[in-house]
């Protein structure tokens, strides 16, 4: 039975594969996450706040218990690195929440 060669990687991402979904003349613009604060001194400080509130806000307002892994700012600081470090605007959520109902709130304009 003769033998099949490998066929190697077909298929290459390119560097602009990544979709960015910002809208035009966002703060954001352009910059990587440790820019725009979330650098080595945000994930301590996400760490600390997460050990000491360990529960997801959303799910635990609709009688569900579950683990927290995203420090969300409750009102969105845009930048402003006064309202980016307050933790009276930091709420704990579970990616699920953080990525679905939290997002949807803000797309409709009902957080901030």
């Amino acid at each position: 039975m003769a033998r099949l060669k490998t066929l190697g990687p077909r298929i290459k991402e390119s560097a602009g594969s990544r979709v960015k979904v910002l809208s035009p003349g966002s703060w954001r613009s352009g910059m990587t996450s440790s820019q725009r604060g979330y650098d080595y001194k945000w994930q301590k400080a996400r760490e600390g706040y997460l050990n000491d509130h360990p529960l997801c806000v959303f799910c635990e307002r609709n009688g569900r218990i579950a683990a927290a892994r995203v420090v969300d700012h409750i009102i969105a600081h845009r930048g402003d690195m006064a309202l980016f470090w307050d933790q009276k605007n930091w709420q704990s959520l579970c990616k699920p929440c953080h990525d679905s109902v939290k997002q949807a709130e803000e797309a409709a304009g009902l957080s901030d």
